[in-house]
Order: C-alpha cells, then structure tokens, then sequence
C-alpha cells in the first residue's frame, strides 16, 4: 500500500519534534564545566576531546631532546616587534633568564647560546602545557599567555634570520619548537590531558550520537519534503 502525504507529514513531526527538543537541550548549560559551574553540551563536548587530543600532543621532551645538540653554539638576530611595549616585553624575557637584549625602538637584538635559547623556551612550555602558569608569572612578572606569546614572536623572527642565512638545519629546530611546544602549551592552557582509554564509553558514545543525530535530521526533512509533495531523487 502506498504510503500517503499524511503518513509523510506524521513521520516528519515524530522525528523533527524530538530532535528539536534534544537540540534545544544541548544548548542548555546542564553539563558539567572544566573549571566549574555548568555549561552546554557543545561546550563540555569541546572540552571533552581537547582533553582527550591533550594528551597525545606532548612532544616537548623530545623537542628539549634534539635542541641538546646545539649547547655551546653561538646565535644573535635583531627582532622587530610590533609596538615599543611588545619590544620591552621580548627584551625583559631574555633578560631575565641572562641572555642579553638590547632595544631600540621596537627593534630587539640578542646574542647568546641557541641551544641555552631553545631550552628555556621549551622549559616555558613545558609549565604551561602542564598548566603551571604561575611559575612563569612569577619568574617574569607578566601574565603567562603573553610570555608564551612574545616567545613564538621571537622563534618566528629566528627561523627567518636563520633561513636567510642558509641556517635551515637550525631553523628547523626553531620551527618544530614553535609547532610542537609553544603553540599546543598556549593552545591547550587550563585544559586537563586525559588518556582515551580512561574516557572510550564516553568517546563510542559522542561518536555514535553525532552520526544517529545526523541521520535523524536527514530522515525528517526526507519525509517532511515527501509530505508536502516535494521528492528527493538521485
């Protein structure tokens, strides 16, 4: 027996309706915060994987590894920050841990060990990846992102010195410190590594609901389109 207009219309709501309704309760802020509180679904489902993706991201020990081989070998560059204020920030990093930085107007030069450079950077990240702000807060006396931020500027501004120079073993290493420590450890701030296979139901379970869902709305708007006569063919 064919299947009528009505029958169409009636699968359409019985689909549609309580796929609104689980929609709208993903938006609710019923789900448990990373640092407290409640907020929606999408929030704690974001929250969820960067936990989980966390913990499979951590190269910095590798990166602290390879930089080992360039101790002893001296490096100076001149950077050119945007503002004055982002030069001082950058020359009072170098500083501090006793590499020397002089400043005219928004540019830095420095002149110190490259491999000294690369592990106190990585040794920053490394405190940050591991949510210690206030360790680098404290030895700086600026806010950790910055910290993290005026370090990349620095790299950035290495790796352009040292491929102009034909350096590109050493600007390499620059890069991968940027790619694989500074940047994840910015990234992944304040959030909590969790191995997968402490979180595998939850996992399955997101997963299985995101294709479901799918399905689910693509099958209601199939039939709400068949019952006011308009049909889907390939």
């Amino acid at each position: 027996m064919a299947t009528t207009s009505a029958q169409y219309r009636s699968r359409a709501y019985l689909l549609l309706i309580p796929f609104f309704l689980v929609f709208a309760a993903i938006f609710m802020p019923w789900y448990p915060g990373a640092h407290g509180g409640k907020v929606n679904g999408l929030d704690y489902l974001d929250n969820f994987f960067n936990e989980l993706s966390k913990g499979s991201a951590y190269y910095i020990d590798l990166q602290k590894e390879k930089v080992t081989r360039y101790q002893g070998q001296t490096f100076s560059t001149t950077m050119t920050m945007k503002s004055a204020d982002e030069a001082a920030t950058t020359a009072k990093l170098f500083t501090t841990n006793n590499i020397p930085a002089t400043i005219e107007n928004t540019r830095v030069s420095i002149s110190g060990d490259f491999g000294t450079m690369l592990t106190i950077m990585l040794e920053d990240a490394d405190l940050m990846y591991k949510n210690d702000g206030l360790a680098i807060t404290t030895k700086y006396g600026i806010n950790e992102r910055q910290v993290l931020n005026s370090w990349y500027k620095s790299l950035g501004a290495m790796e352009k010195d040292l491929n102009k120079g034909k350096e590109f073993e050493k600007a390499k290493a620059v890069k991968n410190a940027m790619t694989k420590a500074i940047e994840p450890a910015y990234n992944y701030y304040g959030v909590e590594a969790k191995p997968v296979k402490d979180e595998v139901v939850l996992l399955i379970f997101a997963l299985a609901f995101y294709v479901i869902y799918t399905v689910w709305y693509g099958f209601g708007v199939l039939f709400l389109f068949e019952g006011i006569g308009i049909r889907l063919e390939h």
